[in-house]
């Protein structure tokens, strides 16, 4: 039997999709908000915080001017580099192993996501996915440069053409509307996974909706049976 699939290369985002980092993320904004006087979210509103850059979550969630914004991102990861950026996280359950399959099938992977990229690549490393992926894209540091899910995608489908990718029939894995507003402005079409943080509306415009790592793979791999 042989894998392969429709999609030439397959793009993922991290927070909410492969990782759950949510244990982390309330620490640290907790101690964050704190500071800057606002209000810690509830575990319920962290909707409003994993998937958006910081900077503008920043922003949007507690109210803040951009130049307040700016002081707070660089508050929060210096706090989160103290921390570690993998304490607390853990993979969601079966997609440790799908993106090996993937990877043994001979198909591309890349991240494609807003969270910083030396901490991408420190997640991906942590859990030992960074082999299975052709390269890791995440935001720039001060998390203004390199940012909006676009250009993300852009930048990660470009450094898959460098390395010799076939970029024609990309896929993106996601799990917020910023993934398939990203996704869409590049054409790349959009499997919207339902396990991370999000409402049910914000797949909307997405190809797909999964609910489990079993959809998900029907959706990328094709088993052909030898004859």
């Amino acid at each position: 039997m042989t894998t392969r699939s429709r999609w030439t290369c397959i793009l993922w985002d991290v927070d909410g999709t492969i990782v759950d980092a949510s244990e982390g993320i309330l620490r640290r904004l907790t101690v964050t908000l704190e500071h800057f006087g606002r209000r810690a979210p509830t575990r319920a509103e962290l909707v409003h915080w994993i998937g958006p850059p910081m900077f503008e979550s920043f922003q949007v969630s507690a109210g803040m001017t951009p130049e307040e914004a700016t002081e707070a991102v660089a508050y929060y990861r210096v706090h989160g580099k103290a921390d570690g950026y993998t304490t607390g996280a853990k993979l969601f359950p079966g997609i440790e192993e799908l993106i090996h399959e993937i990877a043994a099938a001979g198909i591309a992977q890349a991240t494609a996501s807003s969270k910083p990229e030396i901490q991408v690549v420190a997640l991906m490393e942590h859990f030992g996915l960074a082999p299975s992926l052709t390269t890791m894209a995440g935001a720039s540091p001060d998390e203004k440069t390199l940012s909006a899910k676009a250009d993300i995608v852009a930048e990660a489908l470009r450094r898959l053409r460098v390395a010799g990718v076939d970029t024609d029939q990309p896929v993106l894995i996601g799990d917020r509307h910023h993934d398939v507003e990203g996704g869409a402005q590049h054409g790349v079409p959009v499997i919207f996974v339902r396990w991370g943080f999000s409402w049910p509306h914000e797949a909307d415009g997405a190809m797909a909706a999964v609910n489990s790592v079993d959809e998900l793979r029907d959706l990328l791999l094709i088993n052909d049976t030898d004859n």
